[in-house]
């Protein structure tokens, strides 16, 4: 992202690595920079200080993180290092021992103060406006939106609590004024997001909060409810499937094939394998998911779910990954990513004592993996061929458009290439009527 510079107006050059969680902190701190009078560039090279918002969940991410500060090092030298790796400024030191800051995630006031000390702000109040919603990094149509930082879960092989901390929920209120103003400003679909987006509203014990001329719980049923009632798409990420997401998935249901709460649930699954899921310290009764997942589908029938796996976590035997197998082909999850298990340091997964798989095993069970979720996925959208769907426009041109349906995320998922009789715009939703499908994207015609 660039902003033409204005003279007198220190330039910032920013870097943001990682998930959406992180991706949302760096609107925060860029939305406060701007707020300042500061000028955001994409180049290094004569900005007054860089910024790298980076990433600490595994070890390829920390060396990305790690790379990205060297080139800023590299080519301005002033580099303010925040977000998840930003918790082990040892790391940072031993390799970058010359930046001049490091703050962990979150710590927006710290990262200001760095900035504040390498390049003071010229803060003009008549030239230095931000829009009421801040700044954003995603297209204008669609937004992050986090409803809270932290999560209790102890997964083995997860050091986010240890990084970002115990679960802190934003208060109802908050979420859905910062939630109205997006829509006001032209966002088309919310994406809901946070470490544990289910069990929001925990830590304040639900606590009610004033919106609009109501209160408001802090509830995750309730704030959904909300949230869908403000004009644009709603869309859950980062479920963990407690009872009350039931609740939820009959929400969806209720607001019908055309209703802003889009039957569509992100569940980090992780496995299939009880003895896997135990060690992951994960829930372990994937017989019972099954039939959770059957009962949404009879409750909510256009419902996709989409999952992430691990394959190849430490002690996983063929017997597990076949388990494996056998559990996604029942499932038939709508949409499925998998990853390699990487060791991470100060995860408890690499203190159990457990064999490491062999990184061939691990490409072998990976592709073996995608190849039986690929065809699951061909043969879903096969079944789509000849419906008609609401499709959010991506991307639009005079060749035609991409877009997505009501059962894709942006960057993701699959995507629906639309061939249109009229100019497409993007944000504009659109019915599409599907004329064939491949392993992923469905294709059709604007109707």
């Amino acid at each position: 992202m660039a902003i033409s510079s204005r003279d007198g107006s220190p330039r910032i050059s920013f870097v943001s690595l990682g998930c959406p969680k992180a991706l949302v902190d760096s609107e925060r701190i860029i939305t406060r920079l701007r707020a300042e009078g500061y000028e955001l560039t994409k180049a290094h090279d004569g900005a007054d200080a860089v910024i790298v918002n980076t990433c600490g969940f595994l070890d390829s991410a920390k060396a990305e993180s790690l790379e990205a500060i060297r080139a800023a090092m590299a080519e301005n030298g002033k580099v303010i290092v925040t977000g998840c790796m930003g918790a082990e400024p040892d790391a940072i030191r031993a390799a970058h021992p010359n930046v001049l800051a490091i703050t962990g995630p979150q710590a927006y006031d710290s990262v200001l103060a760095a900035v504040h000390e390498a390049a003071p702000p010229a803060h003009d109040p008549f030239i230095s406006l931000v829009p009421d919603q801040g700044v954003k990094l995603t297209p204008r149509h669609y937004a992050y939106l986090k409803i809270s930082e932290g999560c209790n879960n102890s997964c083995s092989f997860c050091i986010i609590p240890k990084l970002r901390g115990k679960l802190v929920s934003r208060p109802a209120g908050d979420v859905l004024r910062e939630a109205e103003k997006l829509v006001k400003a032209g966002v088309r679909e919310l994406l809901v997001i946070s470490q544990d987006t289910s069990a929001y509203g925990l830590d304040i014990r639900y606590a009610e909060s004033p919106f609009a001329d109501r209160s408001v719980r802090a509830r995750f049923l309730d704030l959904t409810r909300e949230l869908s009632g403000l004009g644009a798409w709603v869309r859950l990420h980062y479920v963990y499937p407690y009872p009350h997401v039931d609740e939820v998935v009959e929400l969806m249901a209720e607001s019908g094939p055309r209703g802003n709460l889009v039957p569509y649930l992100d569940i980090p699954f992780q496995h299939a394998s009880p003895r896997v899921l135990a060690s992951m310290r994960r829930p372990g009764n994937q017989e019972k998911t099954a039939e959770r997942i059957r009962r949404w589908r009879d409750i909510c029938p256009d419902l996709a779910i989409r999952s992430t796996f691990i394959v190849g976590f430490p002690g996983e035997t063929e017997e597990d990954f076949e388990m494996l197998l056998n559990w996604l082909t029942e499932a038939r999850l709508d949409r499925v990513g998998a990853f390699k298990y990487e060791p991470v340091a100060g995860a408890t997964s690499e203190t159990l004592g457990l064999a490491p798989v062999p990184e061939e095993v691990k490409e072998r069970r990976y592709r073996r993996f995608m190849e039986t979720q690929q065809a699951i996925s061909a043969a879903i959208l096969k079944r789509k061929v000849g419906q008609r769907l609401p499709v959010i426009i991506d991307e639009a041109g005079p060749g035609g458009a991409k877009g997505r349906s009501r059962a894709d995320a942006p960057q993701i998922d699959g995507v629906v290439h639309v061939a249109s009789r009229r100019p497409l715009r993007q944000g504009e939703i659109v019915t599409v009527k599907v004329e064939r499908s491949d392993a992923y994207d469905l294709h059709g015609m604007a109707v």
